[in-house]
């Protein structure tokens, strides 16, 4: 099968014939990088700048981003009537008096505040009044309590943090989800439908409160290792871990920012923005960078999936942002409304000083492609760059703070963090030391000693390989999870992460999401998910309303076997070779811890899970979900 489908398309032109245009001026801290090899081999990497001091403490971090910009608009999320905002100055007062209101229950570590709903201007109230107060919140997956069945996992982390209160945004959505730890006895508090289950307390009660002594004294005593928050990560593992994120990691990551990043002064920061915040991405990276800066955040309420990608084009439409997060599936859903929309693209690019992409890693075909637009948009290309980090390091701890021409480079170590690198063949394994390392997992003891080496190195279980092995400055390569890597039975390691990224990039924008697979066997197949904005597409006024038709699709077919004869072409290795795709009609499951909010697909967790479907991609029988690549 070689020749073009025959259907409509308004695809992108090759990657090859991309305009380049004049790159948008962005001022970064020049990066400069110190390398030494330890007497057990290991390599030490470590910014040559040093990290300047830092407030401990998130709650003076919001003071004084209200002090500084008052009147700004500080929250923005959208209702019946528009937007609805609240100024920083509002916000002040409000998080004072539910301060007092948490401390007048007497919370604490042992009894945290537990936050079910998500992105929300009342969830991030509660979220700085236990800063302010001293007590840490937990903002946990939305999906836990809304598409669980069970509500296995929620149980779970009410019996491990033992929480005093929980919030909810609406009683109504939350109903079995709470019912299903009522036996726990914890207050619940809550905006909406507050008569709907039991004795809820209303989010109104929480700011009458009048903030005095108590709250003042509570600010005073916060310092570097005063707990601010628990975030879960999961893993591999069935049961999610509770990383403790002190208000030192959370603040120290943000002044590390601040000195790679010295245009964020030049500019008032605008973000549109709906990565969650029961993760570190959104809940720390971004929402700790707006208050760091006096910046404006728009709450999205969109995501990257079919029935809510429209909500995030309405809101750049509307907003323009001064710099965009997302993840690459995020990139993935908005770029064929970029292509098709010119006046959807010129606001989106219209002010924008920096693209960053984190989670996941960047197809190149995505990356190219958002280019193109940027330079169609604007006559420049905006700076596109990424970072790398963890749950456990409040989370950056690499950045690119320096221009790169491809998708890949996750930069160099930021100010305050120290690099061990100790080396899996061709590649590195990368652990990490610095004032935004957490302490450990909380009520976990043995979780946390084997988190760290002896040296007390956090060990990520992540791996890299040098952009420029004669010069660290160039920076590191992603190369994957070091235990999703498998052999071939030939004996030969399929490198997972690099081979991912390519397939994806090769099939773009066809395939959303995929898994690879090949363990105990001679070849490599793949487990993928379609990109529905992509292929209909494609596909033009001749595609079908339904997924499960998307996946039976003939040109749909066509055009990923096209795609992946080509990748195979050039690509001759056994461990990089694909021999065919089944496509899956069944979403990810987050019960089965298959995937985040945030998209990031677990490779080992969805293979555990979907034998059936193994079985029926490594049998002989052909199926009309699966593509054959080669015979």
């Amino acid at each position: 099968m070689t020749a073009s489908p025959p259907y409509a398309s308004s695809m992108p032109p090759p990657t090859d014939t991309v305009p380049k245009g004049r790159p948008r001026p962005i001022r970064y801290l020049s990066a400069q990088v110190q390398r030494t090899t330890a007497s057990d081999g290991s390599i030490r990497l470590k910014s040559s700048r040093e990290l300047d001091p830092y407030d401990p403490s998130l709650a003076n971090l919001f003071r004084a981003a209200a002090a500084r910009a008052p009147d700004r608009i500080f929250l923005a999320e959208r209702s019946t009537e528009g937007w609805r905002t609240l100024t920083y100055s509002q916000a002040r007062k409000l998080v004072d008096s539910i301060a007092a209101s948490l401390l007048d229950r007497r919370l604490s570590a042992e009894r945290p505040v537990l936050i079910l709903s998500g992105n929300s201007i009342e969830h991030a109230l509660v979220t700085l009044a236990g800063y302010t107060a001293g007590i840490p919140v937990a903002p946990v997956s939305v999906a836990y309590s809304l598409q669980s069945h069970d509500h296995g996992k929620l149980k779970y982390i009410v019996e491990l943090l033992t929480p005093g209160l929980i919030y909810v945004s609406d009683t109504g959505p939350f109903g079995k989800a709470l019912a299903a730890i009522e036996n726990y006895k914890i207050e619940t508090v809550a905006l909406k439908n507050t008569s709907n289950i039991g004795t809820v307390t209303s989010f109104e009660r929480l700011t009458e409160t009048p903030p005095g002594r108590l709250v003042e004294a509570a600010v005073a005593q916060i310092n570097e290792g005063t707990v601010a928050k628990f975030l879960f990560t999961s893993g591999s593992t069935d049961l999610p871990k509770a990383v403790v994120n002190s208000h030192g990691m959370l603040t120290s990551n943000q002044q590390s920012l601040a000195q790679i990043w010295p245009f964020l002064e030049e500019q008032e920061l605008v973000l549109v923005d709906w990565l969650p915040w029961s993760h570190t991405f959104g809940g720390n990276h971004n929402f700790h960078l707006v208050i760091r800066h006096s910046g404006s955040l728009y709450i999205d309420a969109g995501k990257p999936t079919p029935d809510l990608i429209q909500h995030t084009v309405r809101n750049l439409a509307e907003i323009s942002p001064t710099i965009y997060f997302n993840v690459p599936a995020g990139f993935a859903a908005l770029l064929p409304f970029f292509e098709k929309d010119v006046v959807l693209a010129r606001n989106f690019f219209g002010r924008l000083r920096l693209i960053f992409y984190a989670g996941a890693g960047l197809p190149q075909d995505l990356w190219s492609r958002l280019e193109t637009i940027s330079v169609r948009s604007t006559g420049n290309r905006v700076p596109m760059t990424s970072s790398w980090g963890a749950t456990e390091t409040a989370p950056a701890v690499t950045a690119a703070h320096f221009p790169i021409e491809r998708a890949g480079n996750i930069g160099v170590p930021m100010p305050g963090v120290d690099l061990k690198l100790l080396q899996d063949g061709e590649r590195w394994e990368v652990r990490v030391k610095g004032p935004n390392v957490t302490p450990g997992y909380w009520r976990s003891p043995q979780l946390t000693a084997a988190a760290f080496d002896a040296e007390g190195f956090y060990k990520t279980g992540d791996a890299v390989r040098f952009a420029d092995p004669t010069d660290a400055a160039r920076g590191l390569i992603y190369d994957g999870r070091v235990a999703e890597d498998f052999k071939l039975t030939t004996g030969t390691w399929v490198r997972v992460g690099a081979l991912r990224v390519g397939v994806l990039a090769a099939a773009s924008p066809v395939l959303q999401d995929a898994v690879i697979a090949g363990e105990g066997s001679d070849h490599v197949r793949i487990l993928a998910w379609l990109n529905v904005a992509g292929c209909r597409q494609m596909l033009g006024d001749s595609a079908p309303t339904t997924y499960t038709e998307l996946v039976q699709h003939p040109g749909i077919h066509e055009r990923i076997a096209n795609a992946l004869q080509s990748w195979n072409s050039q690509n001759g290795g056994q461990s990089t070779r694909i021999r065919s795709v089944l496509l899956l009609c069944d979403p990810p499951s987050i019960d089965a811890n298959e995937i985040t909010d945030k998209g990031y697909i677990n490779q080992r967790a969805v293979l555990a899970n979907r034998k059936s479907e193994l079985e029926r991609l490594f049998g002989s029988k052909r199926h009309s979900d699966t593509v054959i690549i080669e015979h």
